[in-house]
C-alpha cells in the first residue's frame, strides 16, 4: 500500500468525530492491505513506531519539517517501515550525524501530508482518533470476527498489530490460540474511582472488599518448577523478588498464575511509602543486601490460573475462593459486604493500619485484563487521579532553574490525546524537582518561552479538594488545590485515569452534569 492512503486515512478518521465511521474507514484500510504491512499499520494508527524509540529528539525533527517536499507520492507502507528500521539501528560513533542524514533522505520522498504525519508520528503527537478501541472493532469488522474476541485475543497477546495480521491472514478461528498461557503475561485488569463505600455499593450491590496495598504490581506465574514474576508493565522482575519466587515455590499447586502486589513493611507491620517499595526495581542492585535492608511481602488478590485450569472467565467470588485454597497466606484481607456501615467500618480500620484505602469488587465479574470499567473499584480516603504531565513552566525565586509549575492532562479515552485539568507547583521537595527538571527534559519536544512542552509519558498521582467548571480548559473542570502526591514510575500513560472519570468525580461530588466540552 502506498503511505499517501495510510496517511488520508488516518487525517480522515481525526476529522470525524462518528466512531463508527472511524470504525468503517479503518476497516477498509485493514482490508487493503498486503499481510507484510498489517502489523506495521496498525502500529502508525496507534501513533507507535514498531521499532519503539529510535533515537530522535525534537529539534532533528523540528529541522526535517521544514523540508521541502515533493508534489507526487512515491513511497509504500514498508519503504517507511524499513527507514525506520535503519534509524534504530544505527548506533556508536557518529550515530546522530548518520540518523540526521538517514532522516533528510526519509523527509526528501515525503509529500507535506507525509512530512507532518511522520512528524506526529515520531514526537508521540499523532492525534487522528485511532484509539485501540476503535481500531480493535475495525479489526473486527474487517476480519468479520465479533469484537469481544478480538479484544480478548488482543488482552491475551499483548500485540494488536499481531493479532490483526491473525485473524486477518488466518481467519477467526486463529484467535482461539490466544488463550492465557504460562510464562505469557496479560495485561492487569484496571480499577475505576469510587468516592466511598457508599457509591461503590450503589453501584455493585453486594461486593467484596479487599486492602488497597500501596505497593507494586505483579504477576507470578509458576510451572514445571519455575517461577518468574511480572510487572505492571509486564515486564521481567524475577530477579528482582527471590521472596516471591521463594514462597510460589512453597505451594503445592503446580501451575498457577496469581496477581497481586509487593509491598515493603516495617517492623510493626504497616507499610513503607511506595517509593521504598520501588526501590526494590531499580537497575544494577545487590538484590540480596537490598532484600536484608528492604524485605518485601507479597500479596495476592487473584488467581488466573491453576494446574491447567484458566479461571479469568469464572466470576470473582470463585476466582478469589481458589486463590484462598491455593494460597491462603499469600492472600489480602477480604470481606464480603452489603452494608455501607459495615464497609466504612472496614475503611477506616485500613487507613488507620497505613494502608490506601479499600477496593471493592463485583462478586459475578470475570477477569477483563487490560479493562479499567466498573467491576473493580478504587476507594481512596483523599481524592487522587493519576494524571499525565503535558508540560512544565521554569520556575522562580527559589525554585529557579527547576521545571516546577506542571500542566496535567487525562486521558482521553473518546478523542485521543489527553485533557488538560489545570497546573500545580505544589507538593515538590527539592528531591523531586532536581529528578522531574532531568526527567522532563529528556521528553523535551519543543518550548513555548518560558513553558517547556514534553512527550505525554510521565504519570504522577494528583491529590485535589475539588473538580471545579472552568472556561479556561477544553474539557471545562479545572482541580482545585491539586498537589503532586507522588510520581508512578510503575504506570505507563494509558493506565493513566480518563477525563471520562473526572467528570464522573465532578457528577458525583456536585450533583450537576459536567459542562459541555469546548
Amino acid at each position: 500500500m502506498r503511505f499517501y492512503e495510510l496517511v488520508g486515512v488516518s487525517n480522515g478518521v481525526a476529522g470525524t468525530p462518528s466512531r463508527l465511521e472511524k470504525t468503517a474507514r479503518l476497516a477498509d484500510l485493514l482490508t487493503r492491505l498486503h499481510s507484510r504491512e498489517i502489523c506495521v499499520a496498525v502500529a502508525y494508527l496507534s501513533g507507535m513506531l514498531p521499532q519503539g524509540r529510535i533515537g530522535i529528539g525534537w529539534s532533528a525533527i523540528a529541522e526535517q519539517g521544514a523540508a521541502g517536499a515533493p508534489a507526487e507520492p512515491s513511497m509504500d507502507v514498508l519503504d517507511v517501515d524499513a527507514a525506520f528500521a535503519e534509524l534504530a539501528s544505527v548506533k556508536g560513533a557518529g550515530s546522530a550525524k548518520t540518523r540526521a542524514r538517514l532522516m533528510a533522505q526519509l523527509f526528501a520522498r515525503a509529500t507535506s501530508d507525509e512530512q507532518e504525519f511522520l512528524i506526529r508520528l515520531i514526537s508521540g503527537e499523532l492525534r487522528q482518533g485511532a484509539l485501540e478501541g476503535v481500531l480493535t472493532e475495525a479489526i473486527a469488522k474487517a476480519a468479520g470476527a465479533a469484537p469481544d474476541a478480538v479484544r480478548q485475543a488482543a488482552m491475551m497477546c499483548g500485540d494488536l498489530g499481531e493479532v490483526a495480521l491473525t485473524v486477518l491472514t488466518e481467519g477467526t478461528s486463529a484467535l482461539t490460540r490466544y488463550a492465557i498461557q504460562l510464562f505469557r503475561p496479560v495485561d492487569p485488569m484496571l480499577a475505576s474511582p469510587a468516592s466511598d463505600v457508599t457509591e461503590a455499593l450503589e453501584w455493585l450491590g453486594e461486593a467484596a472488599f479487599e486492602l488497597k496495598l500501596d505497593g507494586a504490581r505483579i504477576q507470578a506465574h509458576k510451572a514445571r518448577g519455575e517461577v518468574r514474576v511480572f510487572s505492571r508493565g509486564l515486564r521481567d522482575v524475577t530477579a528482582a523478588v527471590p521472596e516471591v519466587v521463594e514462597q510460589l515455590h512453597a505451594l503445592p499447586a503446580r501451575e498457577l498464575i496469581l496477581d497481586g502486589e509487593v509491598i515493603a513493611l516495617r517492623e510493626d507491620g504497616r507499610p513503607r511509602p511506595f517509593q521504598e517499595t520501588m526501590r526494590r526495581f531499580g537497575r544494577r542492585l545487590d538484590v540480596h543486601s537490598l532484600r536484608r535492608e528492604l524485605p518485601l511481602t507479597p500479596v495476592f488478590f487473584d488467581c488466573l490460573y491453576l494446574d491447567g485450569r484458566a479461571l479469568l472467565t469464572e466470576p470473582q467470588r470463585v476466582r478469589f475462593a481458589t486463590l484462598a485454597d491455593a494460597a491462603p497466606a499469600l492472600t489480602v484481607p477480604h470481606r464480603t459486604l452489603s452494608d455501607p456501615v459495615a464497609a466504612e467500618a472496614f475503611l477506616r480500620e485500613t487507613l488507620a493500619a497505613g494502608h490506601e484505602g479499600l477496593m471493592a469488587k463485583s462478586l459475578d465479574a470475570p477477569y477483563a485484563a487490560g479493562s479499567r470499567g466498573r467491576s473493580w473499584l478504587k476507594i481512596k480516603h483523599a481524592k487522587t487521579l493519576d494524571l499525565v504531565v503535558l508540560a512544565a513552566e521554569w520556575g522562580s525565586g527559589r525554585r529557579k532553574g527547576w521545571l516546577s509549575n506542571l500542566h496535567l492532562g487525562a486521558r482521553d479515552a473518546d478523542r485521543g490525546g489527553f485533557v488538560m485539568l489545570g497546573k500545580t507547583f505544589k507538593g515538590m521537595t527539592d528531591e523531586v524537582l532536581t529528578w522531574q527538571t532531568a526527567a522532563l527534559l529528556a521528553r523535551e519536544t519543543g518550548r513555548d518561552r518560558h513553558i517547556v512542552h514534553v512527550r505525554p509519558e510521565l504519570v504522577v498521582e494528583i491529590a485535589f479538594n475539588d473538580i471545579q467548571e472552568s472556561p479556561h480548559y477544553p474539557g471545562r473542570l479545572a482541580l482545585r488545590f491539586a498537589r503532586v502526591k507522588r510520581y508512578r514510575t510503575d504506570k505507563h500513560p494509558t493506565d493513566a485515569d480518563t477525563f471520562r472519570a473526572v467528570q464522573e468525580v465532578y457528577r458525583t461530588t456536585t450533583g450537576l452534569e459536567p459542562p459541555a466540552r469546548a
